[in-house]
């Protein structure tokens, strides 16, 4: 929305809001990632890629699919979000064994504020 020099961009209540009051050469948001997201998917795709094994070709093939929107720097939110959730719904289905995963899961969920 635009009115002026004044811009309001903003997504939903969960997401960034942001408030421009004129100026040039506004570029965007500079978002400060914890030092401990990246050493937390790091874990996550080291327990996934132990569990791949373990998985029917299917979910295999689900856990892979997910991966580049886990691991991407530039995977939207929701993207990463709906790769995420895969990926622990598969961990749930085979109980104790995917358990390191769905927790891996949760922790990166709440590093990136989604739970």
């Amino acid at each position: 929305m635009s009115n002026g020099n004044s811009h309001h961009y903003g997504n939903n209540i969960h997401g960034d809001n942001v408030n421009m009051y004129g100026g040039t050469g506004n570029t965007g948001i500079v978002k400060h990632q914890s030092p401990a997201l990246p050493e937390a998917i790091g874990e996550l795709v080291r327990l996934l890629q132990e569990l791949r094994g373990e998985l029917a070709p299917a979910s295999a093939q689900v856990v892979d699919d997910s991966l580049s929107a886990i691991t991407s720097d530039t995977s939207a939110p929701q993207e990463r979000h709906r790769a995420l959730i895969a990926v622990a719904t598969i961990a749930a289905t085979v109980g104790a064994l995917g358990q390191p995963v769905a927790d891996a899961v949760n922790k990166v969920l709440g590093l990136l504020g989604a739970q």
